[in-house]
């Protein structure tokens, strides 16, 4: 299994994505559920955002913890 990217961070930009990992929260959520094909096809994307993100002054990004009912909303459309 590939392992998660977490640096325990979680907090997201106004994309909604993780500034510490670069996952989108829809990418974040049942991590240790995902194939490793789902896992791989994440870690590419990471991969991109990573590099885009880092050209970037997101210092000055705004940012929030990710709140229960974004987590939830993100579980239940992972589940349909």
């Amino acid at each position: 299994m590939i392992e998660s990217p977490c640096v325990a961070c979680c907090k997201l930009d106004e994309h909604k994505v993780c500034v510490g990992c670069y996952r989108h929260i829809n990418e974040i959520v049942d991590w240790n559920r995902r194939s490793e094909a789902e896992l791989t096809a994440i870690m590419q994307q990471v991969a991109l955002r990573k590099t885009t993100y880092e050209q970037q002054d997101t210092s000055t990004v705004p940012t929030s913890p990710i709140t229960q009912a974004e987590w939830q909303a993100a579980k239940q459309a992972r589940r349909k």
